[in-house]
């Protein structure tokens, strides 16, 4: 079979790899909602579609990929550190995670009041703390629970973001 006559990829399996990535480039810098399955591995080498082989990339990420501007190495480290996310932190967290990846220089960033519980691993893994708010700060309350409340990334976790970010191994 050439790379021509190629079977589609089976839509569970294109479904299962989009949800992994949350219907997102898997490259956390990336801007793009758009998405679409790309081979770590190429099918022509591997002749096969595989969970571990597909990654969800945007078209300009899946082109540069292609033309070897990122690297397959950089690549699998992506695809293998989506599964520690998913694995270890709710969509909250990695929605957070994302922002701070995005905008490299925030490390606070105000939510809405009683979201601890749903920030429980980050702030367990040392990657998240609440702050009292700054003078600056919007605060407001009412019945004495705060409405907004300020997270600050640590050291710890902008290091975590960093090497997330630029293809390195987290754990």
């Amino acid at each position: 079979m050439s790379e021509e006559q190629r079977p589609a990829i089976p839509e569970e399996l294109r479904r299962a790899v989009l949800i992994e990535a949350g219907h997102r480039c898997a490259i956390p810098t990336c801007h793009a909602t758009t998405t679409e399955v790309a081979h770590i591995v190429p099918w022509a080498k591997v002749r096969d579609h595989r969970f571990e082989n597909l990654i969800a990339l945007c078209p300009n990420c899946h082109t540069r990929f292609d033309k070897g501007e990122i690297d397959r190495k950089a690549m699998l480290q992506y695809k293998a550190n989506i599964g520690v996310l998913n694995g270890r932190y709710s969509d909250l967290e990695r929605r957070l995670l994302f922002v701070f990846a995005r905008t490299p220089d925030q490390d606070r960033i105000g939510l809405p009041g009683g979201m601890a519980i749903l920030l429980l691993f980050l702030v367990i893994d040392g990657y998240l703390t609440k702050l009292p708010a700054g003078p600056n700060d919007v605060t407001v309350t009412y019945g004495g629970v705060e409405l907004v409340e300020w997270w600050k990334l640590t050291e710890n976790g902008r290091q975590f973001v960093r090497r997330w970010a630029t293809a390195q191994g987290i754990d």
